[in-house]
């Protein structure tokens, strides 16, 4: 997690040059990044024993250890902000919203749940009513959204209907459809910011307060899952 020194969470958000940064892992665990002009830095992992440090994801407050200062230095460098880069070594330690949590359910850095499912087919259906009201010169790619699990071979919007999933061998619960924010509106490859998709999305898929697309999963259980795994609604 990147942070401000205080340990609260920092984003796209307020940085959307983060869109543009590159992270890959290597086989000893280390985490590489990577961003225009600027040099590759790989960040090993912080060893036992660590000091931790009071950090916030919202509401949340826990605690996680910071990475080496040449990772504070190169994220500092090349936001032009005062960053730190946070490893959580305990993914025990931040529940999920009790709003809408069972008992035991964690989740580590992500905003509010562990995974992000979306399917191609509602991404079609809403850059075809993009396209219908705005005239949009290109579709939006799903990279907008930053699914961790996207199904294909749906129909669209089905996927509001499920509460809950098995891909593979892990069942899911379907906690809730996912609340999209600004980020949805910043370009992947570039780190601009446009209008949609929160414009089609306001007209057209407003559950209460929220602006939705996708569905936040929480694991019921233990497993792998691979590219090309079925998906079966159980509920």
């Amino acid at each position: 997690m990147v942070a401000r020194p205080d340990g609260r969470f920092t984003t796209q958000r307020d940085h959307p040059r983060l869109a543009l940064v590159g992270v890959s892992l290597r086989p000893d665990g280390s985490l590489v990044l990577e961003a225009p002009d600027m040099a590759p830095l790989a960040v090993p992992v912080p060893g036992p024993g660590r000091p931790t440090v009071p950090v916030q994801v919202w509401g949340s407050s826990f605690e996680a250890v910071p990475a080496d200062e040449a990772a504070h230095e190169w994220f500092t460098r090349y936001i032009g902000a005062d960053l730190r880069l946070i490893h959580l070594d305990d993914p025990l330690r931040r529940p999920v919203d009790p709003d809408f949590a069972l008992p035991g359910e964690t989740v580590t850095f992500a905003d509010g749940y562990p995974l992000l499912l979306t399917t191609t087919s509602s991404l079609t259906a809403l850059n075809d009513l993009i396209t219908e009201e705005h005239q949009e010169p290109s579709a939006l790619p799903m990279d907008r959204f930053r699914p961790n699990v996207v199904i294909d071979g749906t129909e669209a919007w089905a996927e509001d209907g499920w509460k809950r999933v098995r891909i593979g061998e892990v069942d899911f619960r379907v906690a809730k459809p996912c609340g999209r924010c600004v980020v949805t509106t910043i370009d992947q490859k570039t780190a601009l910011r446009g209008g949609e998709p929160l414009r089609t999305l306001g007209r057209h898929r407003r559950f209460g307060k929220d602006l939705v697309f996708g569905q936040n999963l929480v694991p019921q259980g233990t497993g792998t899952l691979r590219l090309g795994d079925g998906l079966t609604v159980l509920e």
